[in-house]
């Protein structure tokens, strides 16, 4: 019994690519956009250049510039999550990057498997784009999980800032100061763009449209009501505050409590298709007799569809809004 080692090589090439990946972005970005650390990123780049209006223009165009590249063709794929993740390449330099990796995918395939050129093509090109999709998309996971754990402590800083007297502009200010990224350099834009003329209200409207994220919107609505019908903004922010965290509560027990749910779903939509890999390495030639079969081809689409739908409906069974 012959070993077909290709299904396997298929799987390396695609790790190392994704490897390949986050060692450039690392290479190129990794003193700028470590989430974990104690100082933001803003306040660096204001102790370096101390020009408040530089710092603002650059992180507003790293900010925007993916959602503006939208029309750019298979960008458009992953815009949306490269915003949330706020990925320093910029969208040529990520195409480019899909473009070098598909190469290096194709040079890869070409020295370590025999398959036909179209089957490498094909192959090479899906490992380039969706090496960066899936590590654009875990890069948005990520930083939006931490704004979330961030949020709730910073609304309270800014509660107890407006008890002591401090203007909101002010408990903005202080939050951009003493809030670690991801979230204290997006406060710290909204308190340079107040400072610059901009209506705090629609400062956080589009802080809570680029993010994405439910709460952020309570913010910006709480805030603007109150500048429109005024009322006590500490009280209400302290009320959001609670609600936040009890928001936060509640999804990670929905999580944990349909955690079996999702690796079912995972596991059953996976299994047929780490079974498929496994034949084919122990016996190449397991399914020979029966590929020049008219319905062989029909079959496989089927079953391919089904483990989409099969994966669609047990995602929704899990996807509980809070």
């Amino acid at each position: 019994m012959s070993i077909s080692p290709e299904p396997i090589i298929y799987i390396v090439i695609f790790l190392g690519v994704l490897a390949l990946v986050e060692g450039i972005y690392l290479l190129f970005f990794g003193k700028s956009i470590r989430l974990n650390r104690r100082v933001n990123r803003r306040l660096e780049m204001l102790d370096k250049t101390a020009n408040r209006e530089e710092v603002l223009e650059k992180l507003r165009k790293e900010m925007q510039q993916h959602m503006t590249a939208q029309r750019l063709p298979l960008y458009s794929l992953l815009s949306d999550k490269a915003q949330k993740a706020a990925i320093a390449f910029s969208p040529r330099q990520l195409i480019m990057l899909m473009v070098g990796l598909s190469v290096v995918a194709f040079l890869a395939l070409t020295v370590m498997t025999e398959t036909s050129l179209p089957l490498r093509a094909v192959m090479s090109v899906t490992t380039g784009i969706g090496a960066i999709y899936f590590w654009v998309a875990k890069k948005a996971k990520k930083r939006l999980s931490m704004i979330e754990e961030q949020l709730p402590d910073a609304v309270e800083l800014m509660v107890r800032s407006l008890r002591v007297g401090h203007p909101f502009s002010s408990a903005i200010q202080i939050v951009a100061r003493e809030v670690a990224d991801p979230l204290g350099s997006e406060f710290g834009i909204i308190a340079d763009e107040n400072a610059y003329g901009r209506d705090m209200g629609d400062a956080l409207k589009d802080l809570a449209e680029r993010i994405g994220l439910q709460d952020l919107r309570f913010l910006a609505v709480a805030v603007t009501i109150q500048q429109t019908s005024g009322g006590n903004l500490a009280e209400i922010l302290a009320g959001l505050a609670q609600v936040i965290r009890a928001r936060f509560r509640l999804f990670r027990r929905v999580k944990a409590i349909t955690a079996e749910a999702q690796w079912s779903g995972m596991f059953l939509s996976g299994f047929p298709v780490a079974a498929l890999i496994v034949i084919n390495v122990m016996d190449p030639n397991y399914y020979d007799e029966v590929m020049d079969h008219p319905f062989f081809i029909p079959a496989c689409f089927a079953v391919a569809a089904f483990l989409g739908i099969n994966l669609f409906v047990m995602r929704k069974l899990v996807d509980i809004k809070v």
